[in-house]
Order: C-alpha cells, then structure tokens, then sequence
C-alpha cells in the first residue's frame, strides 16, 4: 500500500483545502454571514484525507456535525457547501439545511446528521444495500467518541457483523463528546476494544497521521470487500477549537490544547514531506494560494447567490 509522490501530494492538498474552507467558514460566521452553528474540524482532517485516499468513486462515506471535511474530501463541490452555510438557495440543502445537513449523492456521500449518531444508521443500511446489489462497494461510516455509547452504534455493528456489511466504522476519538470527556463516559481507555464483543477486527490509530489512517482503514476497507466484514477503527485525535464557534471551552486545560497544537496534522504532514524530498517549500506555498483562492470563488459565489423565497419555506420538506 505504498504511497505515490503525487498522492500524497494529493492529501496534502485536500487537507489545505478543507482548512482553509473551514477557517473561512468560522471567519465568515463573525462576520454575520453564516447564521448557524458552525461546529470546526479543525485539527481532524487527517483522519477523512487518509481514510477516504482508499475510496473509488462509487463507495459511500457518512459524516458527523463537524465540519465539511468528508464533503470535500469525497468530491463535493465547495461553493455549493458554502452558500449553504449562508442559507442561500444555491446550497446543497437550497439554505435550509445548514452546516449540519448536507448530502451529494452524486459523488456517493451520504451526508452528515444533527443527531448524535445519526449517520451510522443510514451508512449500515447503505452498506446493507451494497451486499444487496451485488456490487464491490464499500461504506465508511464516521462518528464520534460520544456517538460509540449509542445504542445506534451497537445496534449497527451487531447488524453489520452478523451480515459482513462491507463498511468501515471509523471512530474520530477528538477526548470530548462536546464538554464530556470519555475519561467520565465510558470505563476503557480505548473504543476500538469494544470490537470484540461483536467478532471484528478493532484498531487503533493516530488519527493526525494521514499515512497511518490510509494504510489501517485499507486494510479494512480490502477485507470489507473480500466479504468479510466490518472493521472498526478508532482514530486518537484533537479538535482544535472549540465544540461550536463560541464555546467557552472551560471545560478544557489550555495546557491540554496547547499540548495537542503541537500535533496539528497540517503542519506536521507538510514538514515530514519536505524533509523526505516529497513535496518543495514553493510546491506547498502554491498549494496554500490555490486553496485560498478556491475558498474565495466559494465565498463569492455564496456572497452572490439570493436567499431562498418566505413562500418557498416548505417545499423540499417532507413528513
């Protein structure tokens, strides 16, 4: 599993991107252009990079609340994703949705959830679907520490173990299920142990190591296609800022925080590229002034776009 010069450049470049596209969504929502909640990745984009550098085009992925990260990585269009965030009728959900409830089809992601959990679900019945069809695809499914003591979560990888649903349950282990940390919510040190109880594979990974995510969730993602089943990894990670945009965060040691700052995935990817000859000083200056501007056409065509009509409140909803 070998990586090529050019793909990790390509991880590289799409973890820049959805950064970027994040800290312009965070700067915007000060500015009063974004409405919602806006819940940052930041700090976790080596996790979707690496697991989803495995994926073909027909696989599906299922994200959390946080952040456009899986979107972006699958092959989502950010301008789309950004008018979204402005409420404006050209978003994926035509402004309705929000941050919160996005989904594209068309390259296979099948959107994130309000609901703690709530995509494990409709990914398993995914995956369900898959095996149903006959077809080689597989489905990864993420999640957070605090969405593992669901019952979603258990009824799920139950279901998906007994059937060997070709999907990849990926646990995004950032310490806190919102202020809780899961030294308080669950009695092990690590999810991935939970795997046994239900007869798979469980592995545990650090999730701000792009390469280390690629090579544990293809190996599951290779065994979900050989039919064998589940495998549930979990990803040790940190998010950067807060729970939401506005949190307080009293609830964290801000020598913990700065501890983690030290491991940001972004900085530290870049650098071990340029040391190994990889990626040069003026490629990744390049790649940082291409995503910016990306972010820019994104925010522009947001800035531009109308809101949707009063009478248009409830068209597109459904009981």
């Amino acid at each position: 599993m070998e990586l090529s010069k050019e793909e990790l450049i390509k991880m590289y470049r799409t973890m820049v991107r959805i950064r970027r596209f994040e800290e312009r969504a965070v700067r915007e929502q000060g500015r009063g252009k974004v409405f919602r909640h806006v819940h940052s990745g930041i700090g976790q984009e080596a996790i979707i990079v690496g697991a989803c550098a495995n994926l073909k085009a027909e696989d599906y992925v299922s994200g959390t609340h946080r952040g456009q990260g899986y979107l972006i990585a699958k092959g989502g269009r950010m301008d789309k994703a950004m008018a979204e965030l402005y409420g404006k009728k050209t978003g994926y959900g035509k402004g309705k949705g929000g941050s919160m409830h996005v989904i594209d089809l068309s390259v296979g992601y099948l959107g994130q959830n309000g609901i703690v959990g709530g995509s494990i679900g409709i990914a398993t019945g995914a995956a369900l679907s898959a095996k149903m069809r006959g077809t080689e695809q597989v489905v990864l499914c993420f999640f957070g520490d605090g969405a593992s003591n669901t019952g979603r979560f258990h009824e799920a990888i139950n279901l998906a173990s007994i059937w060997k649903l070709p999907i990849v349950y990926i646990v995004e282990n950032n310490q806190y299920a919102i202020s809780f940390p899961q030294s308080k919510s669950m009695n092990i040190s690590n999810i991935a142990d939970r795997a046994v109880a239900y007869g798979i594979p469980g592995v545990i990974v650090d999730g701000n190591d792009p390469v280390a995510v690629y090579e544990a969730v293809g190996e599951a993602i290779a065994r979900a296609r050989e039919g064998k089943g589940p495998t549930l990894v979990e990803c040790k990670t940190y998010r950067l800022r807060g729970h939401f945009e506005g949190d307080p965060q009293v609830y964290r040691p801000k020598e913990e925080i700065e501890e983690w700052r030290k491991k940001d995935p972004l900085p530290r990817f870049r650098e071990q590229l340029i040391k190994k000859g990889v990626l040069r000083e003026e490629e990744a200056e390049e790649i940082e002034r291409e995503a910016l501007e990306e972010v820019d056409r994104a925010a522009n065509f947001a800035e531009e776009s109308p809101f949707p009509a009063p009478e248009e409140t409830l068209e597109d909803v459904y009981a």
